[in-house]
């Protein structure tokens, strides 16, 4: 089973539950319960700054390269639409910027507002978030609240993938002394670091799979050596 950021935290939670009898290995990207705890206070703030809706997809997939959400301009364009919904909607013309400057009559009226003072309106198509995760804040804490030991318990084998091992709490930091999990630290990623750099991702994943005898090697395989 392999899942990113919150994902890997419902993952850690059913693999120590015992939900899944045939899991045989757990792959977590991104989520440790000591930096995830200490960002829950900024998360609502996070979520205000991000635009509220995207005149296109491409505007949407261009936020999140200069946000630094996604480094990976083709992962973006592929990870992004599925965040968004499209939806119509009745905006000012005024909101579009067409490069076009209007002329102003002597009461101080645009020429595209007519005699009522008002502007056009125009139905247009927009993108929204999918998922409104501000209201979920109740169950964040729920999450990652002892996600460290949970995922030290579980029996299957274990990877985690992460982005710098400034991540690491306490736990895992003995866990990973003890040889209890597998980790990797990729160079130049972000949070996402399967979609910063998915090459590599894939070759660790693989040289997981091939060490704990889920996958047999073909052709050419060499394997990675571990990053830590």
């Amino acid at each position: 089973m392999y899942l990113f950021s919150m994902g890997g935290a419902i993952a850690v939670h059913a693999a120590s539950l015992k939900l899944i009898p045939s899991l045989v290995g757990l792959v977590v990207i991104d989520v440790v319960e000591g930096s995830a705890m200490s960002a829950l206070s900024s998360m609502q703030t996070f979520l205000r700054s991000r635009p509220q809706s995207f005149e296109s997809l491409e505007r949407a997939i261009e936020w999140s390269i200069r946000a630094g959400q996604i480094r990976n301009k083709d992962s973006a364009r592929i990870s992004m639409p599925g965040q968004l919904e499209k939806v119509a909607a009745t905006q000012d013309t005024s909101d579009t910027t067409t490069g076009i400057e209007g002329t102003i009559d002597e009461e101080g009226r645009s020429a595209s507002q007519g005699a009522t003072g008002h502007m056009p309106q125009s139905t247009e198509h927009k993108y929204v978030w999918r998922i409104d995760l501000s209201k979920t804040e109740q169950y964040w804490k729920g999450w990652f609240q002892g996600l460290s030991q949970k995922f030290l318990s579980c029996p299957a084998s274990k990877l985690l993938l992460l982005a710098g091992v400034d991540r690491l709490d306490k736990d895992l930091t003995i866990g990973q002394m003890q040889g209890k999990f597998e980790m990797h630290v990729l160079p130049k990623v972000g949070h996402g670091v399967h979609e910063d750099s998915p090459d590599k991702v894939a070759d660790v994943l693989s040289h997981f799979l091939v060490r704990n005898k889920f996958a047999q090697p073909k052709g050419n395989y060499r394997r990675s050596l571990p990053a830590c």
